[in-house]
């Protein structure tokens, strides 16, 4: 069996725009699959889309009613049967926490490549991989044995590893994950952001923007050190290229201050002197900054004109009032004072752009309070990652099909608490 470091320094010692090749011959040798191939989520998040030397490519998968898009929603390795005896398994590849994509491994009908180290059993008494492979229990709902799944699960995260690393230097991964073409704004924007989910212990953040191909100026960022975690939400003003620089300038303005062992307050202020110094206020920008600390649940925060926040708690969706302060670069030398509040394990926090709240519907109404209440509350059993693109999709249907005339932002924050020494 390869070794996870084994399998590791093949994919370190392969060209960046080679490292799937690299597994993929890995896989062939090792189980001799039939068929191993990668696919990307897209910006949106609705599809998955092979990964191949552009032009040559393939019709997208959907994320909604499709094997594929089953192990990507889940997190959980997923297998069908197919022609011929064969067998598909789909496993997520993904870095912690943040969603890639799905790597798909067809295997041989027989015991070639399959040993009894992989035998398994599912909830339902079925076998999931006996002596002839992964079985099903005849819903399309397989279980991998333990063996199995550990080594597909170790090829598809050092695969993930190896692809964040690797989009540095080669385009292939960021080529396949377009259904068409950015414009320069959001090319500019989804450069800036972190991931679109991240997961630690403490907490869970999901976070998407719309409309994905064309997002002007609202931005998300996060960072965690060993005690504290720093998120800010920005809602963009203006539009295009305009909208994109500034948001650039903001995020970049604030990422040198925390990088410089500044406070939260340092922070807001060397944002706004420099927005504030290169367009003397003909330009600012709404951002929302806080400040987990991750052993307590203790939340400093600045509204300096940012996206509102709902929490929910126990099924009581509310909303949390700060004292507002001024944009940032709107006025020269603002002073910025944090407010406090505190999360408790189970709760829920939602930061919401202008965007969803002024969307209209084609009949001229706004997308209500009590419908952003409801949605809240419809989708509290989802994982955080996953609640953004479900609530942007509600949106859609209210706004219909038309050109959107501003971005809409969700980022979607699980707070868990720090697990106790016991």
């Amino acid at each position: 069996m390869e070794r996870p470091r084994a399998v590791e320094r093949v994919l370190r010692e392969a060209a960046p725009h080679e490292i799937f090749d690299a597994l993929r011959a890995l896989i062939e040798r090792r189980h001799h699959a039939v068929s191993v191939e990668l696919l990307m989520a897209d910006y949106a998040m609705t599809e998955l889309r092979l990964v191949h030397v552009l032009p040559h490519t393939a019709p997208p998968l959907s994320l909604l009613g499709t094997a594929a898009g089953r192990a990507f929603s889940t997190q959980e390795p997923h297998c069908v049967e197919g022609p011929g005896a064969t067998v598909t398994v789909f496993v997520p590849v993904s870095v912690r926490g943040d969603r890639l994509g799905v790597l798909s491994i067809t295997l041989p009908g027989g015991t070639d490549g399959i040993g009894t180290d992989y035998i398994g059993t599912d909830h339902s008494g079925t076998d999931g991989i006996g002596p002839d492979g992964p079985g099903t229990d005849g819903s399309g709902a397989n279980s991998l044995g333990p063996g199995m799944k550990e080594e597909f699960r170790g090829y598809a995260d050092a695969l993930a590893h190896e692809i964040v690393v690797a989009e540095r230097d080669t385009d292939l991964f960021l080529q396949a994950r377009r259904t068409e073409r950015l414009t320069l704004a959001a090319e500019m924007q989804w450069q800036l952001l972190p991931g679109r989910s991240c997961s630690r212990p403490e907490y869970s953040i999901g976070a998407q923007l719309e409309p994905a191909y064309a997002i002007f100026g609202d931005s998300f960022d996060w960072s965690a050190s060993a005690d504290d975690l720093v998120l800010t939400v920005s809602n963009g003003m203006g539009e295009g290229i305009d909208a994109a620089l500034l948001t650039n300038l903001a995020v970049n303005a604030l990422r040198n201050a925390r990088r410089a062992g500044l406070d939260l307050a340092g922070q807001a202020f060397l944002a706004d002197q420099a927005i504030y110094g290169q367009h003397q206020g003909h330009q600012y920008l709404s951002t929302l900054l806080l400040r987990f600390h991750l052993p307590t649940g203790d939340v400093e925060i600045i509204d300096a004109g940012s996206p509102r926040i709902w929490r929910l708690r126990a099924d009581v969706v509310e909303p949390i009032e700060m004292d507002p302060q001024m944009p940032l670069g709107m006025f020269e030398d603002s002073v910025y004072i944090p407010q406090r509040f505190a999360v408790l394990p189970g709760d829920r926090l939602l930061f919401i752009s202008d965007g969803v709240y002024d969307a209209l519907s084609p009949a001229g109404e706004k997308y209500s309070l009590h419908a952003l209440a409801r949605v809240i509350i419809d989708t509290r059993l989802l994982p955080a990652s996953q609640v953004p693109r479900a609530m942007l999709e509600e949106l859609l249907g209210h706004r219909g099909s038309g050109p959107a005339s501003d971005d809409s932002l969700v980022v979607c924050l699980d707070w868990h608490g720090r697990p106790s020494a016991a």
